[in-house]
């Protein structure tokens, strides 16, 4: 994928910013949601400048991870590579709407946030989606089978909640894994009746 300068000092500045962190929120969660945000956004009508940075920067500021307010870190960044304040509120805006507790049963309003809600969605379904389940569980002192129970509440919910066509495809194989995933999970596990 072809990266202009701003786009691979992103890269490098979530780099450093998620330097050790091996919790599912990380460097390499970052990636993948803009690989999946910009593969959306070939087949939506966008602006795929404000998508690449919104993707990028959109854990940059996770109440999870950070102690900042109002995008601090975004923002930080995007001032100092001289994005205008007109598209730092455009992608601050899409960054926003990403995150599941905060705006669950909300669509995005904008084109760019509905493409970034569903790349990062889809980062939490499938084999990845497991993986990083049960590495945000463990770093936070959860046995595997509480975080069985995050599937229910949040992961098996996320298929039918994307907004974009090319984001349901991908959804519905992620989400049959899972689901498979889950019955041999339960297959294992089933204490037999004595």
């Amino acid at each position: 994928m072809q990266t202009d300068r701003i786009t691979q000092e992103a890269i490098e500045y979530i780099r450093s910013l998620f330097r050790g962190n091996a919790d599912g929120h990380g460097f390499d969660h970052s990636l993948r949601v803009w690989r999946n945000a910009m593969m959306i956004a070939e087949s939506e009508d966008c602006d795929p400048r404000i998508v690449s940075l919104a993707a990028l920067l959109h854990d940059a500021d996770d109440y999870k991870l950070f102690a900042t307010e109002n995008n601090a870190n975004a923002r930080q960044f995007l001032d100092a590579h001289g994005v205008t304040r007109e598209d730092a509120d455009r992608i601050c805006d899409a960054v926003n709407a990403v995150s599941f507790s905060k705006n669950r049963g909300k669509c995005p309003e904008t084109a760019e946030g509905r493409i970034v809600q569903d790349a990062d969605r889809l980062d939490a379904l499938g084999a990845v989606g497991i993986a990083r389940t049960f590495a945000f569980g463990g770093g936070h002192g959860r046995p595997p089978e509480d975080s069985i129970g995050h599937f229910h509440e949040k992961l098996l919910l996320l298929k039918d909640m994307m907004n974009t066509e090319k984001a349901r495809e991908i959804a519905e194989e992620r989400h049959e894994f899972m689901e498979e995933f889950l019955r041999e999970w339960d297959k294992e596990t089933k204490i037999p009746e004595t």
